[in-house]
């Protein structure tokens, strides 16, 4: 750990490494539901429901109840009896090995240990040194079209090698070769074209290959230079190159092409063409993918007319998994092609040239490599059959202080540091649930550094040891006995020798059968079975969370327990589902009376004995409300009976029970009564009054009627209709003679020509009619003359006249 610190270079800076280093847990505090399951039957399954669950194996704990319940959250077992000692929790670890050194990324060995659900934090810090050594390898396609461009080329080592010393003092130059696959329709197959495909321009070429490598790495600019005058051009048939093959295997062939450990790595590929992808080869019938290996011999890829091209992803991962920077060179008219192709490749530059000269070679390469220098970003690799069952997220802490969207920071300067966090979480188990070690590996891109973080997985508990009733220790891991347990089983046969009578334990008082039926009997105790319903607990198991009624959706409506099928309430409760309070205190009106004397108190709520009535106390009824006609009937019925008490005993089963007859009308003070009257057959009146008191109906009958006899109201219903046939006479009469005055004209004029108005009155009809007419004459303008006419109405009886 010493030697770490003294890599991270300040104490301020490492205690900060440390504290984020720590293991840390996250408790969801979701609630029983996330931990407690009926399904859950042994610690592996509990541990595996997430970090924040424990499981409890004390030997005693809830009296055997099932082993679902010995899985919770950590305080709800404290608070139920199992302590701290007895509880299997999730353990996460951090450790760093400071043994191996490191220079550019630190640490580099770190091992933890995880559970199911839990995660871990852990910093990896990459500093940029400064003028770092540099190996760079030369790709080129030498088909025809590159003729130019590769003369451009013999002059550039020199040149390059002074222009790097500015930023390296280590540069070394490799350089290799390529067209296409050397088969149809690739290339021309015929006799004369395949050894030379300049055949027909009288020109020696080199013969189609798909990957030559012709210089392994050396700082010797000279033979570089030598090398490169002595190439020659190629030729082929379609318009798209191998380059994608040639650059996996300068890739992975390390030892071929001489690539140096400790140093930045870069490839350069150089083209007018677009590259062939991954099934292209089909069209020649090569279909088998490329197994990513190094197929050089003698420096010839022997595996082009057998593999297919590379896709993108695999050579993606062998540029990283070799820690390669690649740098297109093409020319503008194939930009945009490599352009889409370079976002697929982490840790890849692109420069577009309009001439392959040397200075604009060079000045590419030198910009590719500061800025690919500037831009630092980590890949995170987990073994193939473990990456489903964990999970990497990685945030980046720049040197200006910002926190990185992407997995990099750009505009990195040397000897300036960038801080990884990377967090590494574990979804679940193997299938077989053993344990397991994985490796997940955190390279920088371009760096031949890394961090191997080696990963612990914890899927078993190492329960603390407990004593079963043949005192044989072994680890209780599992709520009931199974064959997961360390150590012997006890033997049931040899249990019930020792054991005789301690069946009796099992049984409750009355009780014929062991454990209520419901578990079995073990060392004198009941072991309760598993139910997905709910727990089973109990000294016998005589308490479960299901076979009882329902209340607000909880057994026993959270106020009781369920034995043997029947909620046992709490003080204060009663009822099939502890439901209803014991007081009767809510049925109390404002009184002091319960449900105003007019209901009785069931389950804490009033119900009303008159099925009328109803509100919280029975104090609201509308339909209650007496009134006179109501009582009609009862009336009736006493009237017809001779009013008397004895005779009017037939009318209980119209009348209320209470009815009195009385000579007075008025009530009683105090009292609310309604004055009502009856009219009988025969035209008599009877007073009666009526009241609803204490919730009875009253009524009391008036024995003296208010009767008429029958001459006198002969002799007034005659003076009334007299009366009213004198008032219609003389109505009409009055109505006649206004007629008639209208009917006259003014001095009886109409009378005296004999003329009659028919349907319409005279007074109406106007006498005269006036209308003024206006002349004017077009010259001259100034002079119009106006002329007034009135012409009187023509009476209505003279003739016409011209």
């Amino acid at each position: 750990m010493t030697s770490w610190l003294r890599a991270c270079g300040s104490v301020p800076l490492c205690l900060l490494l440390c504290c984020l280093a720590a293991p840390r847990a996250e408790a969801s505090g979701a609630g029983d539901s996330v931990c407690w399951s009926p399904t859950v039957s042994s610690c592996t399954e509990c541990l595996g429901r997430g970090p924040q669950c424990a499981w409890c194996f004390k030997e005693d704990f809830l009296d055997e109840a099932g082993p679902s319940l010995r899985c919770d959250l950590p305080v709800n077992l404290l608070r139920r009896g199992c302590e701290v000692e007895f509880m299997e929790r999730s353990e996460i670890k951090v450790e760093v090995n400071a043994t191996v050194s490191s220079t550019q990324v630190s640490p580099q060995d770190i091992s933890i240990t995880l559970r199911p659900g839990s995660k871990a934090n852990i910093i990896v810090a990459v500093e940029q040194l400064e003028r770092y050594p540099v190996d760079l390898y030369y790709l080129v396609d030498v088909s025809a079209s590159m003729q130019e461009n590769l003369d451009h080329l013999k002059t550039v080592g020199v040149a390059l090698s002074l222009r790097m010393t500015e930023h390296s003092a280590d540069l070394w130059l490799g350089f290799g070769s390529f067209v296409d696959k050397p088969v149809s329709p690739y290339i021309n197959v015929h006799p004369s074209k395949i050894n030379n495909p300049c055949s027909d321009y009288e020109i020696r070429c080199r013969p189609a290959h798909g990957f030559h490598h012709v210089l392994g790495m050396t700082g010797n600019m000279s033979e570089f230079t030598r090398t490169i005058k002595r190439q020659r051009i190629s030729g082929n048939m379609d318009t798209p190159e191998g380059g994608l093959d040639a650059m996996l295997q300068a890739a992975v062939c390390q030892k071929a092409v001489g690539w140096r450990p400790e140093a930045k790595r870069l490839l350069l590929l150089m083209t007018d063409q677009p590259s062939h992808l991954a099934l292209d080869s089909r069209l020649a019938g090569i279909v088998t993918p490329h197994d990513g290996l190094c197929h050089l011999e003698n420096n010839v890829y022997t595996g082009s007319t057998k593999m297919d091209h590379p896709s993108l992803g695999q050579l993606s991962e062998k540029l990283l998994e070799n820690h390669i920077y690649s740098i297109f060179a093409v020319e503008k008219q194939q930009y945009q092609w490599y352009e889409e192709l370079v976002r697929l490749l982490p840790g890849s530059h692109l420069g577009k040239l309009g001439l392959f000269q040397a200075p604009n070679l060079i000045e590419l390469v030198v910009d590719a490599y500061k800025r690919l220098l500037s831009e630092v970003e980590v890949s995170v690799s987990v073994e193939d059959q473990a990456a489903s069952r964990y999970w990497v997220s990685v945030s980046p802490l720049c040197p200006d202080g910002s926190t990185a969207k992407d997995q990099g920071c750009s505009g990195v300067k040397p000897s300036q540091k960038v801080f990884f966090n990377i967090t590494i979480g574990m979804h679940s188990c193997p299938d077989h649930g053993e344990d397991e070690d994985v490796t997940v590996t955190v390279r920088p891109v371009g760096y031949n550094e890394s961090t191997v973080i080696r990963i612990h997985s914890k899927c078993r508990c190492s329960c603390g040891p407990t004593k079963r009733c043949n005192d044989d220790s072994q680890s209780q891991c599992s709520g009931t006995p199974d064959s997961t347990n360390q150590g012997p089983r006890p033997d049931p046969g040899l249990i019930q020798d020792s054991n005789r009578d301690s069946t009796r334990n099992c049984r409750a008082d009355g009780a014929d059968v062991d454990c209520s039926g419901r578990g079995v009997c073990e060392c004198g105790r009941c072991v309760c079975e598993q139910s997905r319903l709910g727990a089973v607990y109990g000294k016998h198991c005589e308490i479960d969370e299901f076979s009882c009624p329902y209340g607000g959706g909880l057994v026993c409506g959270g106020r009781g327990v369920c034995v043997s099928g029947r909620c046992v309430c709490q003080d204060g409760w009663t009822g099939d589902s502890c439901g209803c309070p014991v007081s009767t205190a809510t049925c109390r009106s404002a009184d002091g009376s319960l449900c105003s004397g007019r209901g009785r108190c069931v389950c804490g709520r009033c119900v009303c004995d008159d099925s009328r009535r109803y509100g919280d106390f029975c104090e609201r009824c509308p339909a209650c409300q007496s009134t006179c006609q109501s009582n009609w009937r009862c009336v009736d019925c006493h009237l017809s009976h001779g009013l008397t008490q004895k005779e009017g005993g037939h009318c209980n089963n119209t009348c209320a029970p209470l009815v009195g007859y009385t000579e007075d009308v008025p009530g009683p003070a105090g009292e609310k009564w309604i004055q009502c009257l009856f009219i009988s057959n025969d035209g008599c009146r009877y007073r009666f009054q009526t009241s609803s008191q204490s919730g009875q109906t009253q009524l009391r009958i008036s024995t003296r009627p208010e009767c008429a006899s029958s001459s006198r109201l002969v002799g007034t219903f005659l003076s009334v209709c007299a009366l009213t046939v004198l008032c219609g006479l003389v109505v009409v009469a009055v109505s006649r003679l206004l007629l008639q005055k209208r009917g006259r004209s003014p001095g009886g004029a109409a009378e005296e020509r004999g003329y009659h108005c028919t349907g319409k009155d005279l007074s109406y009809i106007p006498t005269t009619n006036e209308k003024t007419v206006t002349y004017r004459r077009d010259r001259p303008p100034d002079h119009p003359v106006e002329m007034h006419i009135q012409v009187p109405k023509m009476p209505l009886g003279d003739p016409w006249q011209y």
